[in-house]
């Protein structure tokens, strides 16, 4: 319920401190189910999600107040559309589209640069220090992974970037000799890698190849979408850029989706 009887005879005896802390008690929010360290089920209770934009967001919320339900809503799809409608109030994990501009209210500064960079087998002769040098070699890329336009502009003009289900195929396609380059996330990629017990074998280049923002986003239809809440948020995305801190946000989340993946690969080992 977004607004409760408690709130009304707040405003009732306190009409301008209620109203300077917005009209909303309760968010409810989503985000893609499969994007490690940002955002993925949580194994202990796969109503909800997990990860450094759920952190991140539960942490501005309880300074702002207000209590927040980041839950499971589908796969990608559905959970952008679940935000769209206004039945979810916020996207945890947004990709800034044009087409998305007319249903979802972007919070700037973005909460994080998912930096995807050149995977390689160790000892690959590939030459990598820019774009320029992939040409011409076969590559791969997971089906699930969310480039900016220019980037899956460039890859379809003039990279051979042949599509995997997963990032998991996508880094065993490189291991196994598929592919001589594999494109990832940098924190997705490393605890995948140990997780897949790549290490030594699949190595990433420090340049990244693509930088897309990853955003909280309101949904314009949102009861709770109101000048109060996106300007707190965006007061709380500036404060988390400037200090950094989204860094040790990202490898604590990547190093615990490494583990739980760790710990589901030797639950089904015979």
């Amino acid at each position: 319920m977004r607004i409760a009887s408690y709130w009304l005879a707040c405003v009732a005896a306190f009409p301008s401190l209620c109203l300077a802390a917005g009209s909303c008690e309760r968010l409810v929010a989503t985000a893609s189910p499969d994007a490690p360290p940002y955002a993925w089920r949580d194994p202990a209770d796969p109503r909800k999600l997990i990860g450094a934009s759920v952190d991140v967001l539960a942490s501005a919320a309880a300074q702002l107040g207000v209590k927040i339900d980041v839950l499971y809503a589908g796969r990608r799809s559905q959970a952008l559309e679940e935000v769209r409608s206004g039945r979810m109030d916020i996207l945890a994990d947004a990709v800034l589209t044009e087409a998305d501009l007319e249903h979802l209210d972007y919070v700037h500064p973005a909460l994080a640069f998912n930096d995807y960079l050149v995977w390689s087998r160790q000892g690959s002769t590939i030459p990598y220090t820019t774009l320029a040098d992939l040409p011409g070699h076969r590559g791969v890329m997971s089906a699930k992974a969310r480039p900016t336009p220019a980037f899956a502009a460039f890859a379809a003009e003039h990279l051979t970037l042949q599509p995997a289900e997963n990032l998991t195929h996508t880094l065993e396609s490189l291991a196994q000799g598929k592919a001589d380059y594999a494109v990832a996330p940098r924190y997705a990629g490393a605890a995948a890698v140990a997780a897949l017990g790549l290490d030594g074998r699949v190595v990433a280049s420090e340049v990244a190849v693509d930088r897309p923002g990853i955003y909280l986003a309101i949904a314009q239809d949102s009861a709770c979408n109101d000048g109060w809440l996106r300007g707190q948020l965006a007061k709380k995305m500036t404060e988390l850029a400037a200090s950094g801190g989204i860094q040790p946000i990202l490898q604590r989340n990547a190093e615990r989706w490494k583990q739980q993946q760790q710990a589901m690969s030797g639950a089904v080992k015979p």
